[in-house]
C-alpha cells in the first residue's frame, strides 16, 4: 500500500514513534481531531511535546499520519480476513460480520479521518483510494460467486457493493452517538437478507 502513503514529512524515531502513533489514534477517538493537541498526546504517551514536534513536525501532520495508518490497518485486515474464505458466500457474510461489528472507538476514529479528509486534499485522496481498497474483498467475492454459478445478481456487482458497503458505513453516526448497539443482530439479519435476495442465492 505505499503507493497510498501521504506525502507529508516524516521524521526521525523508529519503533517509540509508532508506539506513539498507536496513542494518537486513541486520543483522537476520545477528544476529537480539533481537540487534540501535543500535550494531550504527551500525557497519554509520556513523550515529551518537544520529542513529538521532533517526530511529527507540526500537529496536524501528526494527526493525519494517525488517521492515515489506522484507516489503512483497517483495510489491510478486511483483506486478510477475505483471504480465508474460499466459499463466496461465507466470504461475504464473514466481511459483513466484520463490518457490521466494527468497534465503536474505530468508528469514531474513522468519522474523525472523513472530517479531517473533507478540508485536505491529499488526505481525501487518501481516502477515496482506501475506499475502493475496502470494496475490493466483496467485489472479489461476488465475482467469484457469479463465475462459480453460486450467485445471478439481479442488479449490477458494482451497484450490490456500493449498497451493501454504504449500509455498514450507515451505522457509524448511530454507534458513535450512541443511538443503538453494534451487537444488533436484527440488522445484520436484514442485511444479509437483501444481501442474498439481489444476488439471488438460497444460501
Amino acid at each position: 500500500m505505499s503507493e497510498n502513503r501521504l506525502t507529508r514529512t516524516r521524521r526521525a524515531g523508529g519503533t517509540r514513534r509508532a508506539q506513539v502513533l498507536e496513542q494518537v489514534v486513541e486520543v483522537l477517538s476520545e477528544r476529537g481531531y480539533a481537540a487534540t493537541r501535543f500535550a494531550d498526546v504527551s500525557q497519554a504517551s509520556g513523550v515529551a511535546v518537544s520529542t513529538l514536534q521532533g517526530y511529527f513536525g507540526s500537529r496536524e501532520d501528526m494527526l493525519i499520519e494517525a488517521l492515515q495508518g489506522a484507516t489503512s490497518g483497517e483495510v489491510e485486515a478486511l483483506a486478510e480476513l477475505a483471504a480465508g474464505f474460499e466459499d463466496p458466500w461465507q466470504q461475504l457474510v464473514a466481511l459483513v460480520d466484520r463490518g457490521l461489528s466494527t468497534p465503536v472507538s474505530t468508528w469514531r476514529m474513522l468519522m474523525e479521518f472523513w472530517t479531517a479528509a473533507a478540508h485536505d486534499a491529499e488526505l481525501r485522496a487518501h481516502a477515496a483510494a482506501l475506499a475502493e481498497q475496502y470494496r475490493q474483498p466483496f467485489v472479489e467475492a461476488v465475482e467469484r460467486g457469479v463465475e462459480s454459478g453460486s450467485f445471478s445478481p439481479r442488479f449490477e456487482v458494482t451497484a450490490v457493493v456500493d449498497v451493501v458497503v454504504a449500509t455498514m458505513d450507515g451505522l457509524l453516526y448511530p454507534l458513535v452517538l450512541g443511538h443503538r448497539a453494534s451487537a444488533d443482530l436484527d440488522y445484520r439479519d436484514v442485511v444479509l437478507a437483501q444481501l442474498a435476495f439481489v444476488l439471488g442465492t438460497d444460501a
